[in-house]
């Protein structure tokens, strides 16, 4: 205790009389700190903007700005609050200690000093302040490997999206926490459909996020892997759901972690569309007419366990239509009402015309405004695509 309490520290000795700040200043100095002082709390606040300290003795009555003020001005302000301050006066009433306390001072001292008591103060506010400082570099550095973690992560998610002729296409990826589990994903298939990714890894924070960067490795690498001339969408959908369910229950099943995913290939020209919804939350389609449709469950959630059977589902998308994929993120963002819920995306999807990304910022206000403010306590993501002309000579989907 005694040695970390030594350690050199840089001090602020503030007082209007120069006999306290001369007997401060030197019984400081003896245990080896550096000591600046400053005769009025004008003074002090200008010193403390232009250096930095590790401790703080202030006297609480001085003429203009008194200890009282520089204290409040103090834990006011983000970068100088964590300074540790000793409260320094000759008067010794039980409401001058209580008003110090209550406006952050770390400890109070009283006038004649007593040398031990003045050090063991001193010593206990130092090594405050320098647990103060480690847990600061430690977050920093944490901050740090999660930037590397974000960066890492956002090369995980397409670059780009698909151009296609006819089509309409916005996403929205917003994860509550440093690094997400959701994932979305895009791409063209060598049957020259693009296929469809919207995803949500159990659970939330970085072990959420390593095994979203598995999963989505997975069912890219499935489906984009050369197969058989002749292969069908539904094949490639079927083959990319059973490898990732399978390697993941088979390999990582004492972790316990799986994956909602809605899995689907998009013919572009006839907007036919082919999914595999893998325990996730229903897309919605909203017709030009007006009417509402899901694309419900065919399968379980992927690597809950191994030989999981799963089906393909087909449902067209004519021109008007749009299809929205999305995490529970979004039905289950938080206000002061309880969750947003089914009903208020239905109703952000009312008076659909317009553009997807117009759709998503309408959904996003909508959240905004419901949360009021409030953190996210899941990941959203949020995938829009709508059909807005029909192109002439295209391929059926096979």
């Amino acid at each position: 205790m005694n040695a970390i309490a030594v350690a050199p520290a840089r001090a602020l000795v503030v007082d209007d009389n120069e006999m306290n700040r001369d007997v401060l200043s030197r019984r400081l100095q003896r245990s080896g700190h550096a000591v600046e002082v400053a005769d009025s709390g004008e003074r002090a606040l200008a010193r403390l903007k232009a250096q930095s300290f590790d401790l703080i003795l202030l006297d609480v009555m001085m003429p203009g700005i008194d200890g009282y003020e520089v204290l409040a001005r103090l834990k006011e302000d983000p970068a100088l609050r964590h300074i540790p301050v000793i409260m320094i006066s000759a008067l010794g009433e039980t409401e001058s200690v209580v008003k110090c306390l209550a406006l952050g001072a770390d400890d109070y001292l009283t006038k004649p000093f007593n040398p031990l008591i003045l050090q063991a103060r001193v010593d206990a506010c130092l090594l405050k302040k320098r647990m103060h400082d480690g847990e600061m570099r430690h977050m920093q550095s944490m901050e740090r490997e999660f930037e590397i973690g974000r960066a890492i992560q956002a090369g995980f998610l397409p670059e780009s999206l698909p151009a296609m002729s006819g089509w309409d296409i916005a996403v929205r990826f917003r994860p509550a926490r440093q690094v997400a589990g959701d994932f979305y994903d895009l791409f063209e298939t060598q049957s020259g459909g693009i296929f469809i990714v919207v995803a949500d890894v159990c659970d939330k924070g970085v072990g959420a996020a390593l095994y979203m960067a598995l999963f989505r490795s997975l069912i890219r690498a499935t489906a984009s892997q050369p197969f058989a001339e002749g292969t069908d969408a539904s094949a490639i959908l079927l083959a990319t759901a059973t490898l990732t369910n399978d390697y993941i229950a088979r390999v990582h099943g004492r972790a316990n972690m799986f994956a909602t995913a809605f899995l689907g290939i998009l013919d572009a020209g006839t907007g036919v569309l082919l999914y595999v919804n893998a325990g996730h939350d229903p897309p919605l389609i909203a017709s030009a007419q007006g009417g509402r449709r899901r694309l419900g469950l065919t399968g379980p959630a992927l690597g809950l366990l191994a030989e999981q059977r799963f089906s393909v589902g087909t449902t067209q998308l004519g021109v008007g239509d749009l299809l929205l994929g999305y995490t529970d993120g979004v039905v289950e963002s938080t206000g002061a009402e309880g969750a947003f819920g089914e009903s208020r995306l239905q109703d952000a999807l009312l008076g659909a015309p317009g553009s997807s990304d117009a759709l998503l910022q309408r959904i996003e206000a909508a959240l905004d405004a419901f949360g009021d403010g409030a953190e996210a306590a899941d990941d959203i993501t949020m995938v829009a695509l709508r059909r807005v002309e029909a192109i002439e000579g295209s391929m059926p989907a096979r």
